[in-house]
């Protein structure tokens, strides 16, 4: 016993062992909090605070001036959690839209937020859920690209440029509005955990322990990064599927070569092979109701003339959007030639992109890694200018437009800048890497080099900080205006005119406190439905729209007086309703509205 001084002391002066309970909880909780990932999760929600500012100011009362995305995305989290709790097998017939079905599916569902959408009823929770998911998406995408570049073998400085350059890269600015296109902190996280639990290193190849947790943690983030939409998360899905692709194709042929089927780490096969399967199972599931959208209203079907409408040139990866602080008004003359600018300015960042050509040539990683990266950057800058890419997008973008399953939904090619953000910041990372490596000083010279020691981390500070400036925004916020229909003064479903006007997202994030059916809504998809109730309505109230309405199944009109329809016609609200067998009442909401009660 003389050798195991520790075996009695951890009851000394009790008998019970529970006087060092408490203290070894608390150094277990210290450590934690210490703990590396920790301290960078924490740094990344409070860095997005302050890079989306004023987000955080007014958050149940304002969002960013373009009310048209934010606001759908809100009604859209809002409805997923209602859905949820009432009604989950009609939770893609959403009461936008009525009476057309999978409404949800009209526009990217984000149904990966609906935990958040189960929390609260009501504009001013609608308000809130959009701005706290719209910080924390921020926080999510620099969290997880530092996790990535941190696990293949980056120095922390390293890792935050990557983070920072990928979460907050310019052409961010032209997708403020966008949260679904924002969401990306699933793909790098994904990727981080598939990379820990493989053990991968771009500096070691496979040197770390393998670890089938994290590896199915990986797939289990990928699914959801998917059930946010396919906006982004279509080239997810065809990344992850040629990343199987190819493991297997390297599985397969070592089996063959060795003549051994039975796998060298059985834990780490099953998975792979069952995390991909989760995450098909998902990605089919969330496909079935896009396919069914298609189906239903074919005539909304991309064309690639229409998508070389929201198409960049070549010359755009190197302009700012109009919202970028620092380099927006650099590129006010090239915007200004552009028929969709927020759509086509696509600059990644001047410092991330100088890092990464360095990085060609100097960096921890090794060579084969730092050629793969700079081969995928330049692959998805060629997919990003769609049909502009020379030679007509063919091979190119417009090749897996015909061949991909699911490519040809795509609107906006420029979107797929976020793949040439990544591997930029990874090939930063690595040039800070060795930089940083090289400059440190062996241990026996380390007090006397003191000034070469910390001359490498305050440079690579000051390019973080650069990184970080680069992606500073001016967006714009604004109160929303209020659109609240006395309580118990309409029955549903109801139609709010005009319609197909910025009032159709106002009344659908305003009514998120009951969620009416309603024919109003708004997203990429527009039914035919809706151009023949514009056309129905035009000279209400009358007979005839009155008799359209009422075999449709409405049984209230809103109509905000004053309020021109895209055509600048103006309801007439003063025309008498004898013989309609209808009633009218006015309300102020506060605008001055008539409300008509056909039922």
């Amino acid at each position: 016993m003389a050798g195991t001084p520790m075996a009695g002391t951890a009851s000394a002066g009790t008998g019970t062992g529970k006087a060092d309970a408490r203290p070894a909880r608390w150094r277990r909780r210290g450590r934690i909090a210490r703990h590396e990932w920790t301290v960078a999760a924490v740094l990344a929600v409070a860095l997005a605070a302050v890079m989306t500012w004023p987000a955080l100011a007014h958050p149940t009362t304002s969002l960013p001036v373009d009310w048209g995305d934010p606001t759908l995305v809100a009604w859209g989290m809002a409805w997923d959690g209602h859905a949820l709790l009432t009604n989950p097998l009609h939770l893609w017939d959403a009461n936008a839209f009525y009476p057309e079905r999978y409404s949800l599916a009209f526009s990217d569902s984000l149904l990966g937020y609906a935990p958040a959408g189960i929390i609260g009823r009501g504009l001013a929770a609608a308000l809130l859920r959009y701005n706290l998911m719209f910080v924390l998406a921020f926080a999510l995408a620099s969290f997880g690209a530092y996790a990535l570049a941190r696990q293949l073998g980056a120095l922390r400085i390293g890792a935050a440029i990557a983070g920072v350059a990928f979460a907050y890269a310019p052409w961010r600015a032209g997708q403020i509005t966008h949260l679904h296109v924002l969401s990306s902190g699933g793909i790098v996280l994904a990727l981080a955990m598939l990379a820990r639990g493989h053990g991968w290193s771009f500096r070691s190849g496979r040197s770390g322990p393998l670890r089938p947790g994290w590896v199915w943690a990986g797939w289990a983030v990928a699914a959801w990064q998917v059930t946010l939409g396919f906006g982004i998360g279509l080239a997810f899905v065809y990344v992850m599927l040629a990343g199987f692709v190819v493991a297997s194709g390297r599985y397969g042929y070592a089996c063959f070569r060795s003549r051994r089927v039975r796998p060298a780490n059985p834990r780490l096969f099953w998975a792979n092979l069952g995390g991909a399967a989760v995450f098909g199972a998902v990605t089919v599931l969330m496909s079935l109701p896009y396919v069914q959208v298609a189906h239903l209203h074919p005539d909304n079907a991309r064309t690639i003339g229409y998508i070389a409408l929201f198409s960049p040139h070549l010359t755009d990866l190197g302009v700012a959007p109009k919202g970028s602080w620092l380099w927006g008004s650099l590129g006010a003359g090239a915007r200004a030639s552009m028929r969709f600018p927020d759509e086509s300015s696509l600059m990644p960042g001047l410092a991330v992109s100088v890092l990464a050509v360095v990085g060609l040539v100097f960096s921890a990683w090794r060579p084969r890694w730092r050629i793969a990266l700079a081969a995928g950057a330049l692959a998805a800058a060629a997919l990003a200018l769609g049909p502009n890419l020379p030679g007509g997008g063919n091979p190119g973008y417009v090749t897996l437009f015909h061949v991909l399953p699911g490519w040809d939904s795509m609107r906006t090619p420029g979107r797929l800048v976020l793949w040439v953000s990544l591997p930029l910041g990874l090939l930063a990372a690595g040039a800070v890497t060795a930089a940083l490596t090289r400059l440190r000083p062996a241990p026996a010279a380390a007090r006397r080099a003191w000034p070469r020691r910390a001359a490498g981390p305050v440079v690579a500070l000051l390019v973080l900080a650069f990184v970080a400036v680069e992606g500073v925004t001016t967006t714009p916020y604004g109160k929303l205006p209020q659109f609240s229909l006395p309580s118990g003064s309409v029955a549903e479903p109801m139609l709010i005119l005009p319609l197909k006007t910025y009032l159709d997202n106002l009344a659908l994030v305003s009514t998120t406190d009951a969620f009416p059916r309603m024919p109003n809504g708004a997203s990429g998809i527009v039914p035919h439905s809706q151009d023949l109730i514009v056309s129905a309505t035009r000279n209400f109230p009358d007979a005839a729209s009155v008799a359209y309405l009422r075999r449709m199944g409405i049984r209230t009109v809103v109509v905000l007086a004053g309020e021109p329809d895209l055509s600048g016609h103006v309801i007439d609200v003063g025309k008498p309703i004898d013989g309609l067998g209808i009633t009218r009442t006015v309300v102020n909401i506060p605008a001055t509205a008539y409300i008509y009660h056909l039922s």
